[in-house]
């Protein structure tokens, strides 16, 4: 099935590319246009993971520069029976994450600075196991092509309104298609990539607490996160929003409801699943809101703040 869904978004978006192709110059901009997206596809599938981790300005790390990090991915991509990826760190404050790569045995795996800072070790294995049950479901081709691809239809859509808005009604769209092609163009894009968006949100959120074992260290995660995206700006995002959709939430804004515009599904949605998953898990599932007041925690169970720390939940890794 997640080939089929990859074949039909690629066949929805190049469609869409000729479309625009065929606004802006006739049957042979539609030719012109169809080279373009069969050479864009073919490249993406090389190249996007390198593409959107270059992007994002995310730089490897191993076992030397970054031993805790890297020790806590390998162990939960064997529980998820996964060749290691690569483990690469964003100097972003925001904290996030996305996975990227072809296919399991070319993943990566990326993470924020600020994710580090903010989470628990516990919160922080569950986001990398949600981010490897991406890869395990072979979402990372999808996400990365998808975000290289619907880009391009914007710009293409762009300069589209510049080339048709010089050009008559007979011989182009004109000024009034070239501003409704502007318009529509992106958002076809983005209505394609939001078809399965929160099914693949939510299948990776089921999935990877059952990688990590423990639902709710997700569901505390997110809730950080979530609060995180509404203070702290993502500029890398920014320019580019076609990526949004590959990070854990969405970096772009704090829309916390389900909606057709929406890059991902309702928070609280993700964490009512998780609580019910942890009970169906016989976890404790303790109650996690999204006006809950968390205290900063390094990835590693210590309290940033002045009052006395928890110590960590026993996790997989030990």
């Amino acid at each position: 099935m997640n080939y089929l869904r990859t074949a039909m978004l690629l066949a929805g978006l190049t469609a869409l590319f000729m479309g625009v192709g065929y606004l802006i110059g006739g049957a042979a901009g539609a030719m012109i246009a169809l080279v373009i997206a069969a050479a864009t596809n073919l490249f993406t599938y090389w190249n996007s993971d390198r593409m959107v981790l270059r992007m994002y300005g995310a730089h490897e790390v191993d076992r030397t520069s970054a031993p805790e990090l890297v020790g806590l991915v390998a162990e939960l991509a064997g529980r998820a029976s996964l060749p290691m990826p690569r483990v690469f760190v964003m100097d972003e404050a925001q904290p996030n994450a996305f996975a990227t790569g072809r296919n399991p045995q070319n993943a990566a795996v990326a993470v924020t600075v600020g994710l580090m800072n903010q989470l628990s070790r516990e919160e922080l294995a569950g986001v990398i196991a949600h981010e490897l049950a991406h890869i395990k479901n072979h979402d990372t081709l999808l996400m990365t092509i998808t975000a290289t691809i619907a880009g391009a239809i914007s710009m293409l859509a762009q300069f589209g309104m510049f080339f048709g808005g010089h050009r008559d009604n007979n011989n182009g769209p004109g000024i009034v298609g070239s501003i409704l092609m502007m318009i529509l163009a992106p958002l076809g894009a983005m209505l394609v990539q939001m078809a399965i968006s929160r099914t693949r949100e939510y299948a990776a959120d089921n999935l990877g607490a059952r990688i990590a074992g423990q639902p709710m260290w997700l569901a505390s995660a997110l809730v950080k996160i979530e609060g995180a995206a509404h203070q702290v700006p993502n500029y890398d995002a920014e320019r580019n929003p076609a990526t949004a959709h590959m990070f854990i939430i969405n970096p772009l804004s704090g829309h916390g409801v389900d909606n057709l515009f929406a890059t991902h599904p309702s928070t609280q949605n993700r964490i009512a699943a998780l609580q019910q998953l942890a009970a169906e898990l016989g976890a404790q599932a303790p109650s996690v809101g999204a006006n809950e007041n968390y205290p900063p925690r390094s990835p590693w169970g210590q309290s940033s703040s002045s009052g006395p720390s928890r110590g960590p939940s026993p996790g997989p890794w030990g």
